[in-house]
């Protein structure tokens, strides 16, 4: 066994054995004031031979970092085609449509469902979702007297036929045979508006609203709601008017279809003004709801007179 160092006497640290049946160094990593940190000793004559091999360690040194200088030891011609492929890729990517020419194009279409209204109506050139009004216009041409009107739930799977058709094609009949249920119309215009990222009346009117349903002082409390009606959005306050006037037609009809001013109002409340976060006396709250629907209702003519 014998032991190596080449610090001389005056290095401290640990000396540790070196084997030669392994061929190998098995260890020594020595630490002092003349010591190299880090550093791996060999014995003198191992070291030599590897010199002699391997070339000293700064030629060691410099061939590491032409290996991972990028493209070196690649040949030419190789290195000539990857240029190639890379400038292609770039013209490429150059070169590619911008996703508004895309949808300028009509090879691909922005979804309904679930698009804000201000967005759907600017993309749309109109002040009412188209999907709205041919939804309005179906339902009373099928017949106001439907029992169940808006209150009555259509197929669920054929109203998320209806939703993919709406998001996937431009070209929707809602005279199609699949579509003739007219309940099933109610109920993707309901879901519509449920799924709006924000309500008809928006999240920043919601404490208005129901500070103003809450005055008791009629005339004041009616005032109060067409002032807050009249200063909506326009895309807004024109979508709700078509809507609350295609609604006062169906109560116009509540001896056939069942549906009174309140049972509308039921239904359509927390769907049209509903907070921005949920609030601890939620029940209380839905009865607001429905009472500022209620009015509109009831006021339709005073807040949306004819042009």
């Amino acid at each position: 066994m014998s032991y190596i160092s080449r610090d001389g006497p005056r290095a401290f640290g640990s000396l540790i054995p070196y084997e030669p049946t392994l061929g190998a160094l098995v260890g020594c990593i020595k630490r002092g004031r003349n010591s190299d940190p880090g550093r791996r000793y060999l014995p003198p004559e191992e070291e030599s031979e590897s010199s002699a091999v391997f070339g000293s360690s700064e030629r060691l040194g410099s061939c590491r970092e032409d290996e991972a200088r990028p493209g070196a030891g690649v040949p030419g011609g190789l290195e000539s085609d990857v240029s190639k492929v890379r400038y292609k890729l770039r013209k490429f990517l150059l070169r590619r449509p911008t996703l508004q020419s895309l949808r300028e194009k009509g090879y691909i279409k922005d979804q309904v469902f679930g698009c804000a209204l201000a967005v759907l109506c600017e993309r749309e050139r109109s002040s009412v979702p188209r999907f709205v009004q041919q939804c309005i216009r179906a339902v009373e041409a099928r017949g106001l007297e439907i029992d169940g009107l808006y209150r009555i739930s259509g197929n669920l799977a054929t109203i998320q036929k209806l939703r993919y058709k709406v998001d996937h094609d431009e070209r929707l009949d809602l005279d199609d045979g699949r579509w003739e249920d007219v309940h099933v119309i109610t109920g993707a215009l309901k879901l519509f508006f449920r799924e709006l990222p924000e309500p008809l009346f928006p999240f920043c009117y919601f404490r208005q609203f129901i500070t103003a349903i809450k005055l008791q002082d009629q005339a004041q409390r009616s005032r109060c709601v067409r002032d807050l009606v009249r200063s909506l959005p326009a895309p807004n306050h024109d979508t709700l008017r078509l809507l609350i006037q295609h609604l006062c037609r169906v109560i116009e009809h509540g001896e056939q279809n069942r549906m009174s001013v309140q049972s509308v109002a039921i239904v359509f409340g927390p769907t049209l003004l509903r907070p921005e976060t949920e609030e601890t006396s939620m029940p209380m709250t839905m009865v607001f709801q429905n009472q500022v629907v209620e009015l509109i209702l009831q006021q339709c003519a005073d807040i949306f007179p004819p042009h």
